[in-house]
């Protein structure tokens, strides 16, 4: 089973027979609401498709994925947007067997409704992406993502399942010409319903962003309300220098028994025509990461003793929203060094569900 298998099978393991009946909801409200909508008001469908391939201390598997996104207006005010995963793997048989295994994983990611209540406030309601730093609600989609594995932390904060099922509020709590400064604050209630399970914790963050230097700082916090409870503590750092092409992202996560970092970093250059020239599509990323275990309880996905890995990529966006992924990574860790080659492709799909009606 791959990285990639894996996280998403810990986010979502118990959904699978609902995802065609969650994400047709939204559709099938939006068609009765807004069928004589304006144009604008038409409900948008996106997503990504892909296929992967991951080859771990030799063995290789494959990885056919596509990742749904509805994003239905209701109204000037409402919004109900959603995303869904479909996902094949086809892995190497173990104990020396010959051919492949074969797996299945659809889920629903998340289904909420957004009121927009006031510029300053967006009231949010529903099965949530929890906003604990910044890779699970900003980076986590296969047609953003720059390398195919999330980051080792990327469980921490997030109550491991990725999303909460109750309110949350956000948006810009003060702006000017020379900062933004923006926040979320949510409440997941405890779910032990079979498809939507989550748990009992609040929590918030606060982003301040300077547009002059186009830096953004952060801080993030997370409190699980059940059983023993736990306190999580995160901060990120994002900067994009003014007309260079160059990113850099980083995160600290820390949690009760686990932390970690990931600083990342990717390049478009300007050069020679621009990014949208053939060699300005060219993108090389880097990715540095470590975890330390604080003690040896596992109640986070961290891994259970401290891990080190590198990754180095070489990205390709090709016209009409494809792109060619391509890395390789070496992780350290006391008990084994491992190889890790992925490649993959990716496109981008987005088109209106019906076609509007102007005014």
């Amino acid at each position: 089973m791959t990285n990639r298998t894996r996280r998403w099978k810990g986010y979502r393991a118990a959904r699978q027979a609902l995802l065609v009946a969650s994400i047709a909801a939204p559709i099938a409200a939006a068609v009765c609401t807004t069928q004589y909508a304006r144009a604008q008001d038409t409900p948008l469908l996106s997503g990504g498709a892909g296929f992967f391939t991951s080859t771990n201390g030799g063995s290789t598997s494959y990885q056919p994925h596509i990742e749904p996104l509805i994003a239905a207006p209701l109204g000037n005010s409402l919004l109900v947007e959603g995303r869904g995963i479909l996902l094949e793997e086809f892995s190497p048989k173990g104990g020396g067997q010959s051919g492949y295994d074969h797996s299945h994983f659809a889920s629903l990611i998340y289904l909420q409704g957004d009121v927009l209540a006031s510029r300053h406030l967006t009231i949010v309601a529903g099965d949530y992406l929890l906003p604990f730093n910044t890779y699970n609600d900003r980076l986590s989609e296969i047609w953003i993502e720059n390398l195919q594995d999330g980051p080792l932390i990327a469980g921490l904060g997030t109550m491991n399942s990725g999303s909460g099922i109750g309110g949350m509020l956000s948006g810009s709590a003060a702006s000017s010409a020379k900062f933004n400064l923006s926040y979320n604050a949510w409440f997941s209630a405890r779910s032990g319903n079979y498809y939507f399970n989550s748990q009992r914790s609040s929590g918030g963050r606060a982003s301040l962003y300077l547009p002059e230097s186009r830096l953004e700082l952060g801080f993030s916090y997370d409190r699980r309300l059940q059983q023993t409870h736990e306190n999580f503590f995160g901060t990120h750092v994002w900067w994009e220098p003014k007309d260079t092409g160059l990113r850099l992202r980083s995160e600290f996560g820390r949690g009760q028994h686990a932390q970690g970092y990931w600083i990342e970093a990717d390049y478009r250059t300007h050069a020679f025509g621009g990014p949208d020239n053939w060699i300005g599509r060219f993108q090389p990323v880097f990715r540095m990461q470590q975890t330390f275990r604080i003690d040896s309880l596992a109640s986070d996905s961290v891994p259970s003793i401290n891990t080190q890995r590198a990754d180095f990529g070489l990205d390709y966006d090709l016209p009409h929203e494809v792109r060619i992924l391509t890395s390789y990574g070496r992780q350290f860790s006391a008990t084994n060094n491992t190889n890790i080659w992925e490649t993959g492709i990716v496109y981008r799909f987005l088109f209106p569900t019906w076609k509007g009606k102007a005014e």
